[in-house]
């Protein structure tokens, strides 16, 4: 197989976040079948390899670049175009227009509907975000009742819903990093999650949402909203509930209520599928298949045409004559 060059703009400082770990978890497994990499391309960090050096170079045909940081993708594309390129799919509405030369892998089903509908001539494969195996439940006393991180968090759920409850339990509001999260989940009756109102702001999706994920893991009640990824594994009445439903004090009687409730078992398979056995396994057979595809790619041209606006445009006006000649014959 072809070595795999991960691509980020930097692994610190500004540049850490949720969906870093979630590109570099995914460089772990994949280093477990091939070898793999990872390149920044902002910033220069020592012991890491930069792009503009890997660009220089004499031959990158045993290579593919994996490229996802979002806002970045477009003029990625187009510098690496001569090469190998795979883009990693974490949020969608980013507008990018990919040639179907370029295989895209999704974290989410979510996603890969998406792309199944943007770019319909491309290679598209699902491949789940990771859940820690740290992230599982201890059987341990909880002493937070409900546990809350700000960050990504709505205006409602921190100035109205949050007081609300903080005069009938225990609420815990996270504002920083958190070096043992799986610890703190496990300390944790209820967690509440809602991220549409940040995500709608960005105008981008919710790509994965891991927290919710791994709050169920380790055995708490999820509150959550179900935008984007989230709908891929939150199932509001039957492994969740959904916040923000009507009014704040139905938000509250129902919190309050799952406080002395008994949580029943997570179903193995819903975590196996976010487990890393499970992706090394999916990965494997996903990038077989893409370095055949780039194999082929070497002595065939792409010739299905693109569903690009013109073409839309040119379809439309055919359905449309077809239509009113159906109808003048008819009157014949």
């Amino acid at each position: 197989m072809r070595k795999l060059y991960f691509l980020v703009p930097g692994t610190s400082g500004k540049f850490a976040c949720g969906g870093l770990w979630a590109e570099l978890k995914t460089l772990k497994l994949a280093q477990q079948i091939c070898l793999a990499e990872v390149v920044t391309y902002r910033q220069r960090e020592p012991g890491t390899l930069f792009l503009t050096d890997v660009l220089q170079s004499h031959s990158l045909d045993d290579v593919i670049f994996v490229v996802s940081w979002g806002f970045d993708v477009a003029k990625l594309v187009a510098q690496l175009q001569p090469y190998h390129v795979v883009y990693h799919a974490h949020s969608t509405g980013y507008r990018l227009r990919l040639p179907s030369r370029i295989p895209i892998i999704t974290v989410s089903r979510n996603s890969l509907g998406y792309w199944g509908q943007q770019a319909p001539h491309s290679l598209i494969y699902y491949l789940p975000n990771q859940i820690s195996a740290e992230f599982t439940n201890r059987h341990q006393l909880r002493d937070i009742d409900v546990l809350v991180q700000a960050r990504k968090s709505s205006e409602y759920l921190l100035q109205e819903l949050i007081p609300a409850l903080q005069t009938h339990c225990r609420v815990e509001v996270v504002n920083s990093y958190v070096e043992d999260l799986a610890g703190l989940f496990n300390r944790t009756k209820v967690y509440l999650y809602d991220s549409a109102e940040y995500w709608a702001q960005q105008g981008v999706s919710e790509g994965f949402g891991l927290q919710p994920l791994e709050a169920m893991a380790c055995g708490c009640q999820v509150f959550s909203s179900v935008n984007g990824g989230l709908s891929d594994y939150l199932d509001p009445g039957f492994n969740c509930h959904k916040i923000a439903a009507y009014s704040k004090e139905y938000d509250v009687q129902r919190i309050l209520t799952a406080l002395d409730a008994t949580l029943p078992p997570l179903p193995d398979s819903l975590l196996a599928e976010y487990r890393a056995a499970n992706i090394v396994q999916r990965f494997e057979i996903i990038l077989a298949e893409i370095n055949g595809f780039f194999d082929h790619q070497r002595q065939h041209a792409a010739n299905i045409q693109a569903l690009t606006p013109l073409r839309l445009l040119q379809l439309r006006t055919k359905q449309l004559w077809q239509k009113v000649r159906k109808r003048y014959l008819n009157r014949i």
